[in-house]
Order: C-alpha cells, then sequence, then structure tokens
C-alpha cells in the first residue's frame, strides 16, 4: 500500500479538530509560546476570511469566537525558560563516558514537538515532527529538508538495508518511506485483524526483524482501540506481527544490548525500566525491572533509549538523558536545555548522541561509541 499523504478523520465541526490540537499541544509542553500564537493567529485569520465569505454558516462564527477566546488565555501562560545543560555525574563511571568538559549544541530549533532521530552517513539526521505533521532531513548548519507530510509520525530507524522506517501514530501503523523519502509504504497496520493503537518507537533487532511499541499515548481522538491492551510486537520480513509482551502500562522506548541477549523497554506510565532475556527465535522471557527513572517530580517520563558499545544505556527520563550501567546503576544523567523525546547515535565514529528535545535538535560528542544495529 503506497501513499504520499495520510487522511486525518474529519470532525463534524469544521476546524475543531485544529482547534484542540493547538491547545493540547501547548498545554502538553510540546509547542513554545511563540510558535502557539503563530499558529492561532494563522488559523484564526482563516476562519475570520471564512466567516466573511460565509457568514451564513453559525458553526464557523463559533469556532471563530472559540479561537479568539482559547488563544487569549493559552497566551497569558507563562512557558517555562530552557535549562541550563548540566552533566550530573552520580558515579566515577559517568566521567568515562562523557567528559566534564563537554559542550551541547543546538544543530536547529523552531520545530512544533521533535521525535525519531535517525543520523545518517551522508550528514544528515531525520527528524519528525509531532505538531508540524512532517518528517524532516536536517543538515549541520540547521537547514532542513521536509521531506513528507505525515500525521503524527514518532519513532524511526534505519532497517538493514538503511531504508527509513518510522511509526506513524494517525495511520496507526509501521511505515518504510522510499529511497527519495517522499512517499511510504504500510508495512504493518494491524494484528489478528484489528488496528494496532499509536505505535510509538521501533528498532531493527538481531535477526534483522523490526521491533516496536504500541501504546495508547497518541491514539486519535475518536477513535476505538480496538485491541485491549499495549503491547510490543515483532514484524518480520514477510510481514508477519508477532505479539512479544502485554505486560506494559505504556510501552515506549526500545533497544536491544549489543550481544543481542537482552531487550529493554521503558514505561511512560509506571515510569521504568524493563529488561527482557532475547532468544534467537524472536522470542522473549523472564521479564524484570532493570531501572526505575520515577524521581518524585513531572519533569519527564522515560521514552526513548540507546545502548553503546559497552552496553551502557542511555534513557530519555525527567529533565534529560539518564545513563545506566548494564548492571542497572543510575550512572548519571545528561540534563538538556529541553525536554528531551529521542536520542540517536551519529558521527563517523558513532560517539555523537543527537537529541530531539522538544522544539529543537542537539548534539554531544561523548567519550563512547554507540551501539547502532543496522550499520
Amino acid at each position: 500500500m503506497l501513499n504520499t499523504l495520510d487522511q486525518r478523520p474529519r470532525m463534524g465541526v469544521p476546524g475543531f479538530r485544529k482547534v484542540t490540537a493547538i491547545v493540547k499541544a501547548f498545554q502538553a509542553g510540546k509547542m513554545t509560546r511563540k510558535k502557539n500564537d503563530e499558529m492561532w493567529n494563522s488559523f484564526c485569520l482563516r476562519r475570520e476570511k471564512c466567516v466573511e465569505r460565509r457568514a451564513s454558516r453559525p458553526p464557523d462564527l463559533l469556532i471563530l469566537i472559540l479561537c479568539f477566546l482559547t488563544a487569549s488565555c493559552i497566551s497569558a501562560q507563562n512557558t517555562p525558560p530552557r535549562r541550563p545543560f548540566k552533566l550530573v555525574g552520580d558515579t566515577p563511571v559517568f566521567w568515562s563516558l562523557i567528559s566534564p568538559a563537554a559542550k551541547i549544541e543546538t544543530m536547529a530549533t523552531g520545530f512544533g514537538f521533535t521525535e525519531g532521530p535517525v543520523w545518517d552517513k551522508a550528514d544528515f539526521v531525520w527528524v519528525s515532527d509531532e505538531v508540524l505533521n512532517k518528517i524532516f532531513r536536517v543538515y549541520p548548519d540547521g537547514h532542513r529538508e521536509e521531506m513528507l507530510a505525515l500525521g503524527d509520525p514518532d519513532g524511526s530507524t534505519y532497517d538493514h538495508e538503511h531504508r527509513l522506517i518510522s511509526t506513524a501514530s494517525v495511520l496507526r501503523a509501521i511505515i518504510r518511506l522510499s529511497q527519495d523519502g517522499k512517499s511510504y509504504t504500510i508495512l504493518a497496520d494491524r494484528y489478528e485483524g484489528k488496528k494496532f493503537n499509536s505505535p510509538n518507537d521501533v528498532v531493527m533487532g538481531p535477526d534483522g526483524a523490526l521491533y516496536f511499541t504500541d501504546p495508547t499515548l497518541d491514539l486519535v481522538k475518536d477513535e476505538k482501540q480496538e485491541i485491549p491492551f499495549q503491547g510490543v510486537y515483532r514484524l518480520d520480513a514477510t510481514g508477519k506481527v508477532t505479539l512479544l509482551t502485554k505486560d506494559l502500562t505504556q510501552p515506549n522506548g526500545l533497544a536491544f544490548s549489543p550481544d543481542g541477549k537482552h531487550l529493554y523497554i521503558d514505561d511512560s506510565e509506571q515510569k521504568n525500566i524493563r529488561v527482557y532475556d532475547f532468544h534467537a527465535d524472536g522470542t522473549v522471557s523472564n521479564g524484570r525491572i532493570f531501572g526505575s527513572e520515577d524521581d518524585g517530580t513531572n519533569d519527564g517520563v522515560p521514552d526513548g533509549i540507546r545502548v553503546d558499545q559497552k552496553g551502557n544505556l542511555f534513557v530519555v527520563g525527567p529533565r534529560g538523558i539518564w545513563v545506566w550501567s548494564p548492571a542497572g546503576i543510575h550512572l548519571g544523567t545528561i540534563e538538556v536545555p529541553e525536554q528531551p523525546a529521542n536520542l540517536s547515535w551519529g558521527g563517523v565514529d558513532n560517539s555523537i548522541l543527537y537529541i530531539t528535545a522538544t522544539t529543537s535538535i542537539y548534539k554531544l560528542r561523548t567519550m563512547t561509541r554507540g551501539f547502532v544495529p543496522y550499520d
């Protein structure tokens, strides 16, 4: 199934979905006040012109009034300033991975809400924007190239042929982009005949199959949850979908250990990380708690995961990236100016972390080398 743009379901009142999307994005911290104001101004001006042309249609006037009232309330809220970059080492091992003199760089900014980074050897980064509903290529000088319009794109990976695989929340599917990045093919959108919830993140496994999480975090409003749980799945080359586990509340990020013996999955609702034994036949067993990122604050939840060649985990958590040893010891935290959602290894030696954080993309050089399964 090949498409160039998915179609979002329409609401009964014209424009209502756009109104609620802008409100929800700002309240969830996925949009800056500046971006919020820009989107409201643009939307409201379009609605005003529409009302002038079709004054006899009350729903348009109703939406216009709602638009201005809600925009005024939202704009009055204070957007927290960016926090300072900070390295917090809880053990000496942390400083063997991150230099105390390390500096974070802003690669690009001004997005709606960034996700799904994948570094390419041509020296650009694939980035999903969940608010702008687009997938971009972003270059070292900050230049961005729009590749595809797609409803609420999320986590991504390359497959063994370096084709971009992405999760598409509105499509409720796993998709593969074409080589030119301008269209996509749906690889899977159902399990046992029922639609996925809202696929969130995807990685390539030791066996070349794709593994992905399917929480309800981005389930499209007013669409029915058909699968009565939030699962983690395996998708093989033939298109067969196999359920691995359904014992997480809201599974999110996932990653394999370098030796292929363990699968790590975090749970955004439980605020912890689980680890499973991974077997050659693509199944998992012995699920257990690896670590907790519940620090008693509302400064973020577990999200994207990456692993270095030594088996250390770099996991999104409150205020930044939490670094864990293979034994489950919290080594320290990389506090990022904006709350991150995901990360990717890159650079010629895979020592650079590319971090998607709210409206920006950051890069941080480390003293370790990332494990990249598709290299």
